[in-house]
């Protein structure tokens, strides 16, 4: 079977695309085992943890604690966001039912204005997610009050926790945690060169 120049040309770009996508897929393969491996491990040592050692995190909206009455269950998950390179504990996120935080490690200063924060994870991750979910609200489906949103807390210029309220749905905590862990290793990397 003969094919033409233009024909070669498609079934090389075809093969090149599959090959990328092929990369692209191993590599989140590979941080989802690492999630789930660092999930492991959380589990297997909370699940000897006492309920009084467990301590309360702060919320960032207002400085004041809330207390939280003992009859009111609260759910929370720590998972610590580390560099791919080293493996360093960069942020942790603490996960509940209505919000994720990002709480950056204290000695962590990474600049909220370096790439590839607000154009891949603001702008294209969490913004896909509120544009969708803007839809589901104008179709009804959702109420406006459960859109997706974000706030960043800052030192300065420097990020101290991301916010993410209204996250809904849980596949998109990984999601969240996994191209916040990305983007904030490659942060790092910019500005140690």
């Amino acid at each position: 079977m003969k094919f033409s120049e233009e024909q070669i040309r498609d079934i090389i770009a075809m093969r090149d695309n599959i090959m990328k996508q092929m990369d692209k897929h191993q590599n989140a393969i590979e941080t989802l085992q690492k999630n789930l491996s660092i999930l492991d491990s959380i589990l297997k040592e909370s699940s000897f943890t006492k309920a009084s050692a467990i301590k309360q995190v702060k919320t960032s909206e207002s400085s004041k604690n809330i207390p939280i009455e003992p009859t009111e269950k609260l759910e929370k998950n720590t998972i610590p966001i580390t560099s791919g390179s080293d493996g360093k504990i960069i942020a942790n996120a603490y996960i509940t039912p209505d919000q994720v935080s990002i709480i950056l490690a204290e000695n962590m200063e990474i600049n909220a204005d370096t790439p590839p924060f607000k154009s891949f994870f603001i702008d294209r991750i969490i913004g896909e997610m509120k544009r969708k979910d803007s839809v589901e609200a104008e179709n009804g489906k959702i109420q406006k009050e459960s859109v997706i949103d974000y706030i960043i807390n800052k030192n300065g210029s420097d990020i101290r926790e991301i916010i993410i309220k209204n996250y809904r749905q849980k596949e998109r905590v990984n999601e969240i945690i996994n191209t916040a862990g990305w983007s904030l290793t490659r942060m790092l990397e910019k500005i140690k060169k």
